[in-house]
């Protein structure tokens, strides 16, 4: 049998409200996990995650759904879309799983493919649309639930230029608004607009960011 491998190794990060913060390093230093930790996604087989306050630690199953609904949206990097529903009906579904009754979380749809500039491709498939308007639909459908904090896995690493660019817009005005976003990247532009970069190396958090104390957010040990 081969021995266990240990993705995380004490790493200590609390992120602020509002707090764009961007997670780097090698592929295998631990970025997914950590990510993975913190939507509830995985668990921990040392340490603690708090969420909105929350600790996640000794949560059932049903629990933790209902937390990770409430409080998070994911971003994928291969976006995740259901191929058989419309861009409307993809966004619907997580809000009605956020707990919004089907016309409230089909006005709700609407809005988040307004904002995401694809108010006009409501009734498309998924697989009629180019590489960026999946992501940016993947995107809308993260944010659906209202979530205290967003959470994307390379968000980026799938697109070209033209793709990369409408993705940092819409994160740089999210960001602008108050959202919270922790992301994963490899891609330097991506890092740029960041408030802060973690960078993480056979997961450690490398150099001076160790551990950074903050009054209130998302706290992540293992």
């Amino acid at each position: 049998m081969s021995a266990p491998v240990r993705a995380l190794r004490g790493v200590d990060l609390d992120v602020d409200g509002g707090e764009l913060v961007v997670l780097m390093g090698p592929s295998g230093s631990g970025k997914s996990s950590l990510l993975k930790l913190v939507a509830g996604l995985d668990r921990p087989d040392g340490g603690e995650v708090v969420l909105a306050g929350r600790s996640l630690e000794g949560l059932g199953d049903d629990d933790l759904a209902r937390l990770r609904r409430r409080h998070i949206g994911f971003v994928f990097q291969f976006f995740e879309l259901l191929d058989d529903m419309t861009a409307l009906e993809n966004v619907a579904m997580a809000a009605l799983l956020g707990g919004l009754r089907r016309r409230q979380a089909e006005e709700r749809a609407l809005a988040m493919l307004d904002l995401v500039a694809l108010g006009d491709r409501s009734a498309a498939m998924p697989g009629v649309l180019s590489g960026g308007e999946r992501q940016r639909l993947a995107l809308a459908r993260a944010l659906a639930n209202d979530p205290t904090l967003l959470l994307a896995d390379e968000p980026t690493g799938a697109l070209d230029t033209a793709g990369t660019d409408e993705i940092l817009e819409l994160l740089r005005r999210l960001h602008a608004d108050g959202q919270t976003i922790v992301l994963v990247t490899h891609d330097p532009r991506v890092a740029a607009i960041a408030d802060r970069v973690v960078r993480l190396v056979d997961g450690r958090v490398d150099g001076n960011g160790a551990a950074v104390t903050s009054s209130a957010g998302s706290t992540a040990g293992s």
